[in-house]
């Protein structure tokens, strides 16, 4: 299982959210390089970098997401924000791979076409859920689509990995939502990422047991109250 921190870009600062509400956040860095290499250096899989500004649509950490990709050695998946296919386009020159959100719900043509030039294995599509039901527009606004059926949606036309995050989980520390994450790795022919309520080693096992193929750590390793070494030795 792969172990991957999340790096949360607000005003360049490295930031952690709870439940995406941006009047709940918590700054940790102001030096997100520092922190990247940091995350590198203890032996993280892959870096999941987010511009939550563009998410959010109120600005923009471009700049400081391709300083960032160009000074680490290991996979950077970008995320946040990527709503058009120039925008998606400049992602994929820089970084291992994009992660894709409300764009993969609103524009299935665009989709298809960056499946064509890019391929499976470079684009990751974002369930972000609430109660089951997928949301989108830095989680303000509900699909109405069921997430299981949203990810079988997406195997049928050639996409395979998914980044799974349960909303009222995301940040919170009260462990990650097994129930959702059993059914969605059980689901044949995906690679599912769990995020959102990791708070201890232990979470970390529950979703290996789920056999998921990776964990987003965040405010738990921004806490110290888990380590990406302790977590590789069990993944």
């Amino acid at each position: 299982m792969k172990i991957i921190p999340a790096i949360d870009l607000m005003e360049g600062k490295v930031v952690r959210l709870i439940k995406g509400q941006p009047e709940k956040k918590t700054i940790y860095s102001d030096e997100p390089i520092k922190i990247a290499k940091q995350w590198e250096k203890s032996g993280a899989d892959l870096i999941h970098l987010v511009d939550l500004d563009a998410t959010l649509g109120i600005g923009s950490n471009w700049e400081l997401v391709k300083n960032i990709v160009k000074e680490l050695s290991i996979p950077v998946q970008v995320a946040g924000g990527l709503r058009d296919e120039a925008a998606i386009t400049e992602a994929l020159n820089i970084a291992s791979k994009v992660v894709l959100g409300t764009l993969a719900f609103t524009n299935k043509q665009i989709l298809k076409k960056l499946l064509s030039d890019f391929g499976n294995d470079r684009i990751i599509i974002s369930v972000d859920h609430v109660n089951g039901k997928i949301v989108v527009d830095g989680w303000q606004k509900n699909t109405g689509t069921n997430l299981i059926e949203g990810i079988n949606e997406f195997l049928e036309i050639g996409f395979y990995e998914f980044l799974l995050t349960n909303v009222n989980r995301d940040g919170t520390l009260e462990g990650p939502d097994l129930e959702f994450l059993q059914k969605a790795c059980n689901i044949k022919g995906t690679k599912i990422i769990a995020s959102g309520g990791i708070s201890n080693i232990n979470d970390v096992l529950q979703v290996k047991n789920c056999n998921a193929y990776g964990v987003i750590l965040g405010k738990a390793l921004y806490e110290n109250k888990i380590l990406i070494e302790e977590a590789k030795r069990i993944a």
